[in-house]
């Protein structure tokens, strides 16, 4: 794993190999037994008001595994920006051929991102462009950059951006290469932070003790 930039000065940095292929691999197996092969496709696809048309997505609190990733991932992202963390919430998206992502700032829940690259179907990166200039917060989605200055961030899979979601307008204005692409978006709060409150997606019950009732 190796971190490229810096996140505190740029509001982003590239993550080389922060989730081994291997493993990216194997998740995709698995989301592709577990509901893709098994679901019919009209119940999985979503448009949000990002994409021109609609995309496979799964929010992680329906789905464990990418839970499961999301929580395994924030000692080491912390330890990587040296912030206490609390993950918020994590979803996954299958883009197809010609998709393009409208440029945006992500909720109050993503003030700590991770964009992070599963697979191409054939192997074509298609970067993640990211302003390189801090924004107001904002609920406005364009089609370009404007006249904010932006950079490309190209990544293979298992490697991720990590990005200040709140503040860093991103998207993908470049048309998708590839006959499709995975990709797990995975978020965080500071855990003293102006929106610690958002921990867990505001699921107040997820950070309450557990009260086994054994027999």
């Amino acid at each position: 794993m190796r971190l490229e930039g810096d996140y505190g000065d740029d509001g982003y940095a590239l993550v080389r190999g922060i989730v081994p292929p291997a493993v990216c691999n194997a998740l995709l197996r698995q989301i592709d037994g577990d509901v893709v092969s098994k679901v019919p496709a009209g119940e999985l696809m979503r448009q949000p008001n990002l994409l021109k048309r609609e995309a496979v997505e799964l929010y992680g609190f329906h789905y464990p595994p990418l839970l499961g990733l999301l929580w395994g991932l924030t000692p080491t992202v912390s330890g990587l920006l040296e912030l206490d963390l609390l993950p918020s919430y994590s979803y996954f998206r299958i883009y197809r051929e010609g998709d393009v992502c409208r440029v945006h700032c992500d909720r109050y829940a993503c003030e700590v991102s991770l964009s992070l690259t599963l697979d191409y179907s054939d192997g074509v990166p298609w970067p993640l462009e990211m302003a390189t200039v801090a924004a107001p917060p904002s609920a406005l989605v364009e089609d370009d950059f404007g006249t904010l200055p932006f950079s490309a961030v190209e990544m293979q899979p298992g490697d991720g951006v990590l990005y200040q979601g709140v503040e860093r307008r991103h998207g993908r204005i470049t048309p998708n290469p590839n006959g499709w692409s995975a990709h797990l978006f995975c978020h965080w709060v500071r855990r003293d932070g102006p929106h610690a409150a958002h921990a867990f997606d505001g699921r107040t019950d997820a950070a309450q003790p557990v009260n086994f009732r054994l027999g």
